[in-house]
């Protein structure tokens, strides 16, 4: 089975008649067809499967996470799918492949894909500069919608300042210009040079696409992305506190407690406004659209063959002193050969990659942020690592693929991070 199998139609041309193209095959210049990669239609074998089961139930105990759900597709090998662990430490229910989540900041890439693809129709043009579409944000001049979209605005983040507050009141609609203030209250690095993590920047951009198209942010993602693409679970909710779908993971947080965190009882806060994320974080889904969804846009399947400028093709250093396998921009983090994302957002954290040239596709989510980003990130790239190695299937051909790390590096930098006690070995 394909792991991903769809078409794509422009919104910009009348949506009716795109469809109809769609379901009779025909083509036009404004629609067209995406084909993913073969994937062998098995699981991977017992001794990956064990790994991989072993990787994600030691980050979810150092995580403090009730919960996951993860997905591995190796086109040469077979693919993993499961939900492990339970809602939560009251709630025993078994935690299932098709619950929905919030996929935090792989929303990110979203926003880009309709950036590039109202770009590709002649909607806006990339190097506009943000005051043109955004009001209140004369210091941004020089920025264009592109810097903010490959995170080379040099505007700070608001996370640290807001956290709390998300965190105490969920149920908050919060404008996103409010929301992004804060990283625009402090310093700014020259832009267009330096790579710069900011949410900020991400969701003063939805505000700028939905002023340049005349539309909400949740209609464009729907048009520029889930509806191309076919990912009927996937979208951008309203600003109403909802939880992520109705067959909802739990999500989860901990409460500080002297000398670190009370990892006993998990605070849920699945029912939260996705305002708190909007086109930086506020996407939900599930692990197969979410693998779905970051195999085509690391191929670029969103956008015409050849289509200028490349997305991907002038990534820049994450941070000083980062491993040069270890960049950022289009929204996304290049990693080795991988493309993709990963975040946290109040009660989640995801990560999920692919390799555009084989369709090699992870994707995690663990049932609590408290412990941040970095350990959806690491276990992503842990559970990279080992899958990589899986043998090819009857038939089949390993290809050339390999990842500029360890999956026992990544093992040993979740539990350097850990906030939760491991359990000690039985006797």
């Amino acid at each position: 089975m394909h792991l991903l199998s769809s078409r794509r139609w422009r919104a910009a041309a009348a949506g009716a008649v795109a469809l109809a193209l769609v379901l009779t095959g025909c083509s036009s210049e404004d629609s067209f067809s995406y084909t993913p990669p073969e994937q062998v239609d098995a699981a991977l074998p017992d001794d990956t499967a064990a790994q991989l089961q072993a990787a994600v139930e030691n980050a979810m105990v150092e995580t403090g996470a009730t919960g996951a759900v993860v997905g591995v597709w190796v086109p040469w090998s077979g693919t993993w799918v499961t939900g492990l662990g339970t809602q939560s430490v009251e709630d025993q229910t078994a935690v299932a492949t098709d619950m929905t989540f919030r996929v935090a900041d792989v929303t990110r890439m979203m926003t880009c894909d309709v950036l590039y693809g109202l770009a590709d129709d002649d909607v806006v043009a990339l190097d506009a500069s943000v005051p043109e579409y955004v009001s209140g944000v004369a210091q941004l001049e020089d920025v264009t919608l592109l810097d903010l979209c490959n995170g080379t605005s040099g505007v700070g983040s608001s996370e640290a300042a807001v956290t709390g507050m998300l965190l105490n009141t969920p149920a908050r609609e919060w404008p996103p210009l409010e929301l992004a203030s804060f990283g625009l209250g402090q310093d700014q690095l020259e832009p267009h040079t330096t790579y710069r993590d900011s949410d900020a920047g991400y969701l003063l951009l939805g505000l700028a696409l939905e002023r340049a198209s005349g539309k909400s942010a949740s209609r464009l993602i729907a048009e520029y992305v889930t509806e191309p693409l076919e990912l009927a679970n996937t979208s951008l909710p309203g600003s109403k506190a909802a939880a992520p779908g109705g067959n909802a993971l739990s999500g989860n947080h901990l409460s500080a407690i002297e000398g670190g965190y009370d990892c006993t009882a998990p605070v849920d806060i699945t029912v939260l406004s996705a305002s708190t994320g909007f086109t930086d974080s506020g996407v939900v889904s599930t692990i197969d659209d979410l693998g779905r969804y970051v195999q085509a846009t690391a191929r670029q399947g969103l956008r015409e063959e050849g289509a200028k400028p490349d997305r991907y093709s002038t990534p820049l250093p994450t941070s000083e002193g980062a491993p040069s396998w270890y960049q950022a921009t289009g929204g996304a983090y290049l990693v080795g050969p991988l493309i993709g994302q990963h975040g946290h957002t109040p009660g989640y954290a995801t990560a999920a990659y692919s390799d555009p040239e084989t369709g090699f596709t992870v994707a995690v989510v663990l049932n609590n942020s408290t412990a941040g980003s970095s350990p959806a990130a690491y276990l992503a790239w842990e559970l990279a690592a080992i899958a990589s190695k899986a043998p090819a299937a009857d038939g089949q051909t390993a290809p050339e693929f390999g990842l500029p790390f360890t999956a026992e590096q990544y093992h040993q930098a979740i539990t350097d991070l850990a906030i939760c006690a491991t359990p000690p070995p039985a006797e």
